[in-house]
């Protein structure tokens, strides 16, 4: 595996960080405190191709490969995961899912909004009672003359209230995984109410809704790759939004070593900077190995899909190791502050905050351990 950039990528990934520096960063602290993103933000990614990244010109995107994206989602993710986020769903989990699997007429029809931003997407799969048990979803699709009619509820979505389309999947057919289909709602649509979460412990910033599908009727064109394949479309989002979701940790782990260098080599203790202490650098190694290892597994995982080689295995240890590594990484940074890490006036404790759920959602570190566990052994613990 070739880990050396091209001129290209060197430039985007400073382009991103010095937007990151100018236009997040600085932000970060009061999107928090308001739970709100000030969206004006997005314009401003899309103006320089970020919400395009991967996707071809001819829809409207900004091209590239997925270590690019990888080196645009670290930097966005060192300066605020909630706007990392935005990226990663509307253009990683649903842009690209319309890209491989919609018709000419959806991608022509979806992609050049998302890539400009003048829509954003969310991806509706979790459920209030169904959460990593995605092959068991209760909302369900009834077919009509004209289409299809969507009933239930989806919980968690990330972009929900900002989101003008949801890819939702929903129970078309019998029990399991091939019953479930994936449809294009718009939004808003009739019977389609949106309430926002309140009150999270991280990425607060981030609009985080629940979706109730009450008859929502969509038209027959609404439907996404085949009828019963909505449940494969969902795995294969989620194995390269792994790779997404790890890149970002990559950032906060970046993030981290950043601000605990430089308040080490700031703050003064018993006559002298706190890091020439000894278990203070410790502290700041052990995020600096953190930061490469993560780099390392995600950059591998961007090669492998850019080399057309089977990556989802890879996917699930990059997404387990960067997000654990995140919250380490975090917990360090926090240490090497002391009580003003505490204290939202330094970013360390935001970054624990938002590494924490990274463990949680897009498949939690116990179900990426029976993934891996099942390539190795060739059983699987899901039945």
């Amino acid at each position: 595996m070739d880990l050396s950039l091209s001129d290209e990528q060197l430039a985007l990934r400073q382009v991103a960080a010095e937007f990151t520096d100018r236009e997040i960063a600085p932000h970060a602290a009061a999107w928090d405190r308001a739970e709100q993103v000030d969206l004006k933000v997005v314009g401003k990614m899309a103006g320089l191709g970020m919400f395009g990244v991967t996707i071809p010109e001819e829809y409207g995107g900004s091209g590239g490969d997925h270590l690019t994206y990888c080196l645009l989602l670290e930097e966005l993710g060192r300066g605020d995961s909630s706007v990392r986020g935005i990226v990663s769903v509307s253009l990683g989990l649903v842009a690209k899912s319309i890209l491989t699997y919609g018709t000419d007429a959806q991608k022509s029809a979806f992609l050049p909004r998302l890539c400009s931003a003048e829509d954003l997407a969310c991806f509706a799969l979790t459920e209030p009672d169904t959460g990593s048990d995605a092959g068991s979803l209760a909302t369900k699709a009834t077919k009509t003359p004209t289409g299809w009619r969507i009933d239930g509820a989806k919980m968690f979505i990330t972009n929900g209230t900002w989101a003008k389309v949801a890819l939702t999947f929903a129970r078309t057919g019998g029990p399991g995984p091939k019953g479930i289909s994936a449809f294009l709602v718009p939004m808003p649509s009739e019977g389609l109410q949106v309430t926002e979460v309140h009150g999270k412990l991280g990425l607060r910033g981030q609009a985080t809704a629940m979706l109730s599908f009450d008859d929502v009727e969509v038209p027959e064109t609404a439907l996404l790759g085949e009828e019963g394949q909505g449940f494969t479309i969902a795995m294969a989002a989620l194995a390269k939004g792994r790779m997404s979701l790890a890149a970002g940790c990559v950032g906060i782990i970046q993030g981290c070593l950043d601000a605990a260098t430089g308040y080490a080599t700031q703050r003064e203790q018993f006559g002298k900077k706190i890091a020439g202490f000894q278990l203070v650098q410790q502290l700041i190694a052990d995020i600096s190995v953190e930061a490469d290892a993560a780099r390392l597994l995600t950059w591998r995982v961007a090669d492998l899909i850019d080399r057309g080689q089977p990556f989802a295995t890879a996917s699930s240890t990059a997404k387990l190791f960067a997000s654990e590594a995140a919250v380490r990484a975090a917990n360090s940074a926090l240490q090497v502050f002391g009580g003003y890490g505490y204290i939202d006036e330094y970013p360390v404790g935001k970054y624990l905050r938002d590494a924490r759920v990274t463990t949680v959602y897009e498949g939690t570190s116990q179900i990426q351990k029976l993934i891996i566990g099942r390539a190795l052994t060739g059983v699987s613990a899901f039945a």
